[in-house]
């Protein structure tokens, strides 16, 4: 599934060089790698989790469809979600008061 996914992100052109910076033994490595290479399952569920709660989806649905039982699995999504809605509200008032 995760070379799939890969494979359908290359396609669509999320090759834009991406830089991921870890420490291993206490040095700081950087490894650059097109964006493509960096999705995987894991990544695309959260994204749908986030996008699906900045929707405006019920936390209770989007829980039931993912298979997350626990709300406290799912809080870290709605406090991301939420902090989207504000971003979102300041650029509307932005615009509102132009």
């Amino acid at each position: 599934m995760n070379r799939y996914l890969k494979h359908l992100c290359q396609l669509v052109g999320f090759n834009t060089p991406t830089t991921k910076i870890y420490y291993k033994g206490g040095e700081r490595m950087e490894e650059t790698s097109p964006k493509c290479d960096l999705i995987g399952t894991h990544a695309t569920r959260r994204t749908f989790i986030c996008f699906a709660l900045s929707s405006g989806i019920p936390a209770q649905v989007v829980m039931k469809w993912t298979g997350h039982s626990d709300y406290q699995a799912t809080k870290p999504y709605i406090e991301i979600a939420e902090k989207t809605k504000a971003d979102a509200m300041k650029l509307f008032e932005q615009e509102m008061e132009k």
